[in-house]
């Protein structure tokens, strides 16, 4: 039983004795980078860490050999690809030209059911000892009656698939406080269901990246070169956060993908709120409804039906100020 101290943060008392770590991000797209800063201070450490992430690109493209199981890409710098939006790629090669570890391991949009085996098979060959699965955002810390879900579909597939293995430690943790309101979230929200959390003894704490640090330092690298190379479609994302850590505040436009919208950056988007992933799950108001879909679309459905019979959702306070 983890006991909560000041002088240690939890999140990495929590991965205390862990050697095998596996952070991977939840929501699809550059979310694995949201988990660079905390990789990067357990490299440091000695942990050994992987890398995954649920996948938008068209991994199918990828050639054969790096396919490990069915749904699993072992993407390394040497893995091709034709798809011009390939964040495993760019990341695998960005982290073998400063040394560090540089497999990424890609699944593809999925039913419960279907990335929960993709885990299971990297937990039995990698020995994993904890799972961090990673948001860029806070969406994935709903409960599902809330005003707005933001962009749930991916987050609570892997929340639900980590939820049914057999780990010893199993974390989310999130990066980006704020971000998901473009999407509809209202973070009072978020707050509430962070505190119910508390209550049940399942919220780590909020744990600040200093801007001056290692992490902070190489996690900005990584971003920009991930812009670089996905000059068409940089992560609106991991853009903020970068620019959170390097104490920029307020409408700070970076990318003309966020052209027309006022932006806030701010202090809060480069704290990890970290969670109890299976307390987490026990929350999920939907969470059996998608137990046993095997493809994305079945989760999409399942998300709405349920949406759909709720008789009202919770009304947003707004924030004091």
């Amino acid at each position: 039983m983890l006991t909560p101290s000041l002088s240690t943060p939890p999140l990495f008392a929590a991965l205390a004795s862990a050697r095998n770590v596996l952070i991977a991000g939840a929501g699809g797209g550059f979310d694995v980078y949201a988990g660079l800063p905390l990789a990067f201070a357990l490299w440091e450490s000695g942990v050994r860490v992987h890398l995954a992430n649920l996948s938008f690109s068209e991994l199918e493209l990828v050639d054969r050999e790096f396919w490990t199981a069915q749904h699993v890409v072992a993407v390394t710098p040497d893995s091709v690809s034709p798809d011009w939006y390939f964040p495993e790629g760019t990341l695998a090669r960005w982290l073998a030209a400063h040394d560090l570890p540089s497999t990424v391991y890609a699944f593809p949009p999925l039913g419960v059911q279907s990335l929960r085996e993709a885990y299971r098979h990297l937990i039995d060959t990698l020995d994993l000892d904890a799972v961090v699965l990673v948001d860029g955002g806070t969406d994935i810390l709903l409960r599902g009656d809330e005003n707005g879900l933001g962009t749930p579909v991916e987050d609570v597939t892997s929340l639900a698939a980590v939820a049914g293995l057999d780990v010893p430690v199993k974390l989310v943790t999130c990066l980006g406080f704020g971000i998901d309101a473009h999407d509809g979230v209202s973070h009072v929200q978020v707050l509430e269901n962070i505190a119910a959390l508390d209550r049940d003894g399942g919220y780590l704490g909020a744990l600040s990246i200093p801007g001056t640090s290692r992490e902070a330092t190489l996690y900005r690298e990584a971003v920009a070169d991930a812009a670089a190379a996905t000059p068409q479609r940089p992560s609106i994302v991991q853009g903020q956060i970068a620019a959170a850590t390097a104490g920029m505040f307020g409408d700070v436009q970076f990318t003309s993908r966020t052209r027309g919208s006022t932006l806030f950056i701010n202090p809060l988007m480069a704290m990890y709120f970290t969670v109890s992933l299976d307390k987490l799950a026990a929350r999920c108001l939907y969470l059996p409804l998608i137990e046993p879909t095997y493809g994305r679309r079945q989760v999409i459905t399942r998300i709405d039906s349920f949406r759909a019979t709720l008789p009202t959702t919770r009304i947003p306070r707004a924030y004091p100020h």
